[in-house]
């Protein structure tokens, strides 16, 4: 059994530990460690995290089970001013993985993007992270490709993978 439930700014610390886990195992193959530090600072500084919550760019919640916190999601509602819930952010602890809590929290992230009237969920993908078949699996389609700049230099070589709902 597992628990969503809304971020508070005293989650912060939470988030980054559960994000610095989460990184290296996900990207470490992926991105140069030096992509990777900047990366985890850019988006998961406690400034950027509080600037994200407090200004509500996004929706974050914790996932727990019944022993501990397992993961976050960022979340937004009315995404580009369409029916639609965009998927920022999705992170489960590695021991976790294969257990199935990654399909209970797509299926409570689809519940809340019905219920504020989403007609799709849209996420971005890095190209050569092994998630990729997971959302396949769960229905998700490749839209788009893209190359975001972040700065330093530095590319997100993502996919845009979205789904109806």
């Amino acid at each position: 059994m597992i628990k969503i439930t809304i971020v508070s700014i005293e989650d912060i610390e939470k988030i980054q530990e559960i994000a610095h886990t989460t990184w290296p195992v996900t990207y470490g193959e992926i991105l140069t460690a030096a992509q990777l530090n900047y990366m985890l600072e850019m988006i998961y500084s406690k400034e950027a995290l509080l600037k994200q919550i407090e200004n509500k760019e996004q929706l974050f919640y914790l996932i727990s089970d019944t022993n501990s916190t397992i993961g976050f999601i960022g979340i937004e509602h009315n995404y580009k001013n369409e029916a639609v819930t965009k998927i920022h952010k999705i992170y489960l602890l590695p021991e976790t993985q294969g257990k199935g809590y990654g399909k209970i929290v797509f299926e409570e992230i689809e519940k809340m993007a019905s219920e504020n009237h989403s007609k799709e969920l849209l996420l971005n993908v890095n190209r050569f992270n092994t998630a990729l078949n997971f959302y396949k699996k769960l229905g998700f389609e490749i839209k788009e490709t893209v190359d975001i700049e972040i700065g330093n230099g530095y590319l997100m070589e993502d996919y845009v993978m979205g789904k109806e709902i």
